[in-house]
């Protein structure tokens, strides 16, 4: 562990000049454009060859260590969210890191430049896998929405998309850590399905004749209202969350707006809760706009899958941290929450696990959201995930072997899951209005 510590201490300008970097250049998903590229050169002046994902951004490379074992994947993320009162967002796009990816970027830079010193790579067995992924944070529906039809992504998350590609092929075992103002791990967290929803009405003057109109907006908070109104029909222990957002409220104020566009997501524990839940939402969204002769069409689209957290892999967190972090406490927690990440698609085939390092301060994606130690975020948190590739790539990979064979995953293979969550697609009008006045509707 004094090896590895030392290694990431030569390091530590370039780390904390990373976080500095990309905090000051906050970037969504998919657009990571400048983030990408900074990350890539980084890796480049210190001799990696990358594979640069096609037509998106992010990248990762592979590290041999000549000696047999399995291969381990640890990621970092580029994207960041909107908060336009935040004090450092982007005066253009609203974008800032009030996430703290920027600070597992720059972690990753540390683990990629401590592995390259000398002897450091004769401390483990198997592969490595560094990876810098786009798109974590599932906003800008709409925009991925046009991405996929326009064939340049077929999945909203950075994960699922990098491994639908084949960029995660091989790989046994994964790991990423969140910066957090806590330090420590969960059993898991829920799922989520995206939604977009367009409520379809009929224009009029507002003023001079407004009954030849049907009011789209009328019916889209008819809508929410009808969602708020079944809250108390979700079991607690699914854990559901659903909470929209109205992108697109009408044209102009003199007219009736034919045309209302809503995002949102279906959160829960399990797959099975959030179809549940989801049918019950359709079903209110719908039943409002037929009530005010409007129709509605509902795209529904994979999000994330449920994160569950391998029980050996949490151990192996939990020791890593009394290693590199003695002197913080780490709290090992077998409570599920209630946010959603797309590694949550990566523990439906493998083993993974999700911790949180400490560092920062403030509400997760609000405008107070800030890094106040960079040192435990960036510095630290390079240690501690070299800690947890030690446990487990150490000792000719024998701890990596155990968590393998011990692991059972929810799908037998990638092919699997992606044929799973391709089912989820559903898209088009939920209404169809007969001329003798009667309607059908449908509900899925």
């Amino acid at each position: 562990m004094q090896d590895l510590a030392r290694a990431v201490d030569k390091y530590r300008e370039l780390i904390l000049e990373a976080e500095r970097f990309i905090w000051k250049h906050p970037e969504t998903g998919y657009r990571e454009k400048v983030t990408s590229k900074y990350m890539e050169d980084a890796f480049r002046n210190l001799g990696y060859d990358l594979v640069i994902a096609d037509g998106i951004t992010g990248f990762y490379t592979c590290i041999d260590t000549g000696r047999p074992g399995p291969e381990i994947l640890i990621l970092g993320e580029l994207d960041a969210v909107i908060c336009p009162s935040h004090k450092d967002a982007d005066p253009q796009t609203g974008a800032v890191h009030s996430c703290g990816h920027h600070a597992q970027c720059a972690a990753l830079l540390g683990i990629a430049a401590a592995l390259t010193e000398p002897g450091i790579l004769d401390k483990f067995s198997g592969k490595i896998r560094l990876c810098a992924v786009p798109a974590e944070e599932l906003l800008e529906i709409d925009y991925r929405t046009k991405l996929k039809k326009d064939g340049v992504i077929k999945y909203f998350g950075g994960k699922s998309e990098f491994l639908s590609r084949g960029y995660f092929d091989g790989v046994d075992l994964a790991f990423m850590v969140h910066t957090s103002f806590q330090f420590g791990v969960r059993k898991g967290s829920v799922g989520c399905m995206a939604k977009n929803i367009s409520y379809k009405g009929v224009a009029s003057h507002a003023g001079g004749s407004p009954w030849n109109g049907r009011n789209a907006l009328y019916a889209a908070t008819c809508g929410l209202n009808a969602v708020n109104a079944i809250r108390e029909t979700f079991q607690e222990n699914d854990i559901i969350r659903v909470h929209p957002i109205i992108t697109h409220g009408g044209e102009i104020v003199n007219a009736i707006p034919e045309l209302v566009q809503l995002e949102s997501y279906v959160r829960g524990k399990t797959f099975e809760g959030i179809k549940a839940a989801n049918k019950k939402v359709n079903q209110a969204l719908t039943g409002a706009a037929l009530s005010l002769g409007t129709n509605i069409e509902i795209e529904d689209s994979p999000g994330y899958a449920p994160l569950v957290n391998d029980e050996n892999m949490m151990l192996v967190a939990k020791e890593a941290a009394a290693m590199a972090m003695p002197e913080r406490e780490f709290d090992f927690s077998h409570v599920i929450g209630s946010g959603s990440t797309d590694m949550g698609d990566l523990s439906c085939i493998m083993p993974v696990v999700h911790p949180y390092a400490p560092g920062a301060q403030g509400r997760s994606h609000g405008n107070d959201y800030e890094i106040v130690d960079p040192e435990a975020a960036c510095v630290s948190c390079a240690k501690w995930q070299l800690a947890m590739l030690l446990l487990l790539m150490g000792n000719g990979a024998e701890r990596a072997k155990q968590v393998v064979t011990e692991h059972q995953s929810m799908f037998p293979s990638k092919e699997a899951y992606l044929e799973y969550v391709d089912g989820i697609n559903a898209c088009g009008d939920r209404i169809i209005y007969h001329e003798d006045g009667t309607a059908e509707v449908v509900i899925n």
